[in-house]
This record gives structure tokens, C-alpha cells and sequence, in this order.
């Protein structure tokens, strides 16, 4: 997260709204309100291997 780099790298959980839960390397499950805050995309998503 830009204001916090120390949390590391993030792996989006779930998005609900604005309501967004993050597992992050350093700093584990967070629910981020991207309202507020803004999430920098360093990987888009993969689709899922079938």
C-alpha cells in the first residue's frame, strides 16, 4: 500500500464496494476502503488455470 511500504507486496482476497481485503506479506489481512485510500495494481489477475 503507498502509505504504508513496509507491508509489503498484497493478494486482493475479496472486493465488496468500496471495501477491499488485502493479505499482505508483511502485515497479514487487512479490509482497505479504497474510498479513502488508493491500492496500486502491480499484477493484473490471472485467470484461473483449468
Amino acid at each position: 500500500m503507498p502509505t504504508h511500504p513496509e507491508w509489503g507486496r498484497g493478494q486482493v482476497q475479496s472486493v465488496v464496494g468500496t471495501r477491499v481485503t488485502v493479505n499482505f506479506e508483511n502485515r497479514g489481512k487487512q479490509v482497505i476502503n479504497t474510498g479513502a485510500v488508493n491500492l496500486d495494481v502491480l499484477e493484473e489477475a490471472r485467470p484461473p488455470r483449468g
